[in-house]
C-alpha cells in the first residue's frame, strides 16, 4: 500500500491529470457495459418479435384453412362424418395457434419495453373489439371523481365529460355489460383536467370480466369443453363471440397466471414426499396425431398427519423419455412414490445432487395383475353373458387376500403421525411381509418362465426394497393413488377434446391443470377462485402473490370485511 502511494506524483497538476484520466476510463467502461447490455436487450427483443410474427403467421394460416373447409362444406354439402371431424380438428388447431400468437405478442411487448431501438409488434386482428348485443343489460359502475384539483388543490371543479370502459361479464347463466365510467373534471381556477385513473384490466386490451374468463378457462381445462363447443352455447344464449376472440383470451389469461403457477411449482417440490404418474395425451402433428405425455407430481401430506397444504404440478412432453422426469425432479429430494417406469432409474442413484430420492413402490399397482386372475365376480359375469370364463388362480387369490390385509391395516392409521403409523406397521404389517416374501419365492419357483403370475411375482421381488420401505418410514403410503386421482380428469377429458392442437397447447393445458387440481385438493371451487384471482392479480403486489394461492386465499369481499 505504501509503495503505491510513493509512486504517485507530488504536484497537484499531475494528480489532477491522473484523476481525470481515471475518470475518463471509468466512464468509457460504464458506457461499454451499457452498450453491451442494450445490445443484449435488443437481440432478445428482436427474437421475441420474430417469434410473435411467426406465431401470428401460423394462426392466420390455420384460420384460412378453417375458412376454406367451411366454405367447401357450404358449397358441396357435408360429404361424410370424416369431413365434420376434420372441421373440428381445424377449429381446435386454430384455437391453440391463436392463443399461442397472443401469448407471443405479449411476450414481445415485454421484451421491446426493455430495448431502445426495436420497433414494437402488434398483431392485426380481424375483430379488435366486440360489438356487445344491445339486448344485454347495462350496469353503470361510476368511479368517484376527484374532489380537488390535482394541480393547485382548488375544490372549484366542473364536469367536462366521461370515459366509459365496457366489459362483458358473466354472472352464472346471466349476461351483462358493465360500463365503468370515469368522470372528467376541470379546475375553474387553473383549467387543469382531473380524472380517476383507469382501472386495472385482467389482461391487456381486456374486454372480458374475470368471472367470464374464469368460466371459459374452467370449462376448457377443468370440464374439458373445447372452445368451439363453448361458443356454440354462448351463441344460443344470445351472445355470439368468435373463436379467435375467445382463443386470444385464453392465451393472454394463461400468461397472466404464470407467476401463480411458479409458486405452486416451488411449493410442490419442497415436499417431503411426492407421488408421480404420467398419462398419455394425443397431440395433433403433421397429418397425424402423436402420443404425448402429461406428467403429474402430487404433494399430499394428509395421510401421515402433515400440515403442509396439498398441491399438484403437471408438465407436458412430446414423448416418454426419462430425461423429462429427471428435469422435473432436479431440485427435489425425499420420498418418491411411483410405478416402476425405467425412466425414473437415474433419480434413485446414490450420490445424487441436491440429495437422495428414495423409491417407494405402489402396492395397488402390483395388486392389479393378481386381481385380474382372481376376479370371481368378473368370471361370473362372463359366464352369464355366454363368454368363456377366465382361469382363476389360487395363487393369485391368496396374493390378493394378503395384500388386502395390508391395506386394511393402513385404513386404521390413515392421517396419524409417522411415528404412530410406523409403530402399528411394525406390530401388524411386518409379520405379514416377513411371511409373504418366502411364500412368493416358493410360488415363483413352481411356475414356468413366461407365465403371467411369474412375471407379476418377479415384478415385486425385484423391487422388494421399494415395496417394503413403508416398514421403516411412516410417511410412505402403500399406494400411488393420489397421483392417479389427480390425473383422472385428463383421462376422462380425452374423450371430449380428442387431442391437443399443438405442443404449446399441451404445455398450456398442463399449467392450467396444475392450478385447477391444486384448488380442488384444497377444497376450493376452481372457477370461483380463478375469477377472484383474475380480478386482483393485475394490481396485486408481486411480493404478496402467495396470498392468492388456494390454501391462503380469501375472497376479495371477505378480505375487505376483515380489513375493516
Amino acid at each position: 500500500m505504501d509503495h503505491a502511494l510513493d509512486a504517485l506524483p507530488d504536484d497537484v497538476a499531475a494528480l489532477r491529470a491522473e484523476l481525470a484520466l481515471a475518470r475518463s476510463e471509468r466512464v468509457a467502461a460504464e458506457e461499454a457495459l451499457r452498450i453491451k447490455s442494450a445490445s443484449h436487450s435488443t437481440l432478445a427483443a428482436e427474437h421475441a418479435v420474430a417469434q410473435a410474427k411467426a406465431a401470428e403467421d401460423m394462426a392466420i394460416i390455420a384460420h384460412q384453412k378453417l375458412v376454406i373447409e367451411k366454405l367447401q362444406r357450404q358449397i358441396h354439402g357435408q360429404r361424410s362424418e370424416r369431413s365434420a371431424r376434420l372441421t373440428d380438428q381445424l377449429e381446435m388447431t386454430f384455437e391453440e395457434l391463436e392463443a399461442t400468437a397472443t401469448e407471443a405478442e405479449l411476450l414481445a411487448e415485454m421484451a421491446v419495453s426493455k430495448a431502445t431501438h426495436v420497433a414494437g409488434f402488434t398483431r392485426s386482428r380481424p375483430h379488435t373489439r366486440l360489438n356487445f348485443p344491445e339486448h344485454l343489460p347495462r350496469e353503470r359502475v361510476v368511479v368517484p371523481g376527484p374532489t380537488v384539483c390535482d394541480c393547485c388543490g382548488s375544490d372549484r371543479l366542473r364536469k367536462l365529460s366521461e370515459d366509459v370502459t365496457k366489459t362483458l361479464e358473466s354472472i352464472p347463466r346471466r349476461w351483462k355489460v358493465i360500463e365503468t365510467v370515469r368522470e372528467k373534471f376541470s379546475c375553474r381556477d387553473c383549467e387543469k383536467i382531473s380524472q380517476a385513473p383507469s382501472p386495472f384490466h385482467t389482461i391487456p386490451r381486456g374486454w372480458a370480466g374475470p368471472s367470464l374468463i374464469a368460466m371459459i378457462l374452467f370449462e376448457k381445462f377443468g370440464q374439458h369443453q373445447p372452445l368451439n363447443r363453448q361458443i356454440e352455447r354462448y351463441a344460443l344464449e344470445g351472445v355470439p363471440i368468435s373463436l379467435s376472440t375467445v382463443a386470444d383470451l385464453v392465451g393472454a389469461s394463461c400468461l397472466a397466471l404464470v407467476p401463480l403457477i411458479r409458486l405452486v411449482e416451488a411449493h410442490t417440490f419442497k415436499g417431503e414426499r411426492l407421488h408421480g404418474d404420467d398419462t398419455t395425451v394425443p397431440v395433433l402433428a403433421e397429418g397425424k396425431t402423436i402420443t404425448g405425455r402429461i406428467w403429474g407430481y402430487v404433494k399430499d401430506d394428509k395421510p401421515f398427519g402433515g400440515t403442509s397444504p396439498p398441491s399438484a404440478m403437471f408438465y407436458y412432453s412430446r414423448d416418454r423419455g426419462g430425461e423429462h422426469p429427471q428435469a422435473h425432479l432436479i431440485k427435489f429430494k425425499g420420498l418418491f412414490q411411483a410405478d416402476a417406469y425405467s425412466g425414473y432409474g437415474e433419480i434413485y442413484k446414490p450420490g445424487r445432487s441436491p440429495g437422495p430420492i428414495l423409491e417407494a413402490a405402489c402396492w395397488a399397482h402390483a395388486r392389479r395383475p393378481f386381481f385380474i386372475m382372481a376376479d370371481v365376480e368378473q368370471n361370473a359375469r362372463r359366464k352369464a353373458e355366454g363368454k368363456k370364463p377366465s382361469v382363476l388362480s389360487p395363487i393369485a387369490m391368496e396374493m390378493v387376500r394378503r395384500i388386502d390385509a395390508l391395506f386394511e391395516i393402513e385404513r386404521g392409521i390413515n392421517g396419524k403421525s409417522p411415528e404412530e403409523r410406523l409403530a402399528v406397521r411394525q406390530t401388524l404389517s411386518k409379520p405379514i411381509i416377513d411371511d409373504l416374501e418366502p411364500w412368493m419365492q416358493d410360488q415363483k419357483a413352481k411356475l414356468p418362465n413366461g407365465h403371467d403370475l411369474r412375471k407379476a411375482l418377479n415384478y415385486m421381488l425385484s423391487r422388494w426394497h421399494a415395496f417394503t420401505l413403508f416398514l421403516t418410514d411412516g410417511r410412505v403410503c402403500l399406494s400411488n393413488n393420489a397421483a392417479e386421482r389427480a390425473s383422472r380428469g385428463i383421462a376422462l377429458g380425452r374423450r371430449n377434446w380428442t387431442f391437443c392442437g399443438s405442443d404449446r397447447g399441451g404445455q398450456r393445458a398442463a399449467a392450467m391443470y396444475s392450478l385447477i387440481v391444486t384448488a380442488k385438493m384444497n377444497k376450493i371451487d376452481p372457477q370461483v377462485w380463478l375469477a377472484d384471482v383474475l380480478a386482483r392479480i393485475a394490481g396485486h403486489p408481486a411480493h404478496r402473490l402467495d396470498e392468492l394461492l388456494p390454501w391462503n386465499w380469501h375472497p376479495l369481499t371477505q378480505s375487505k370485511t376483515e380489513a375493516a
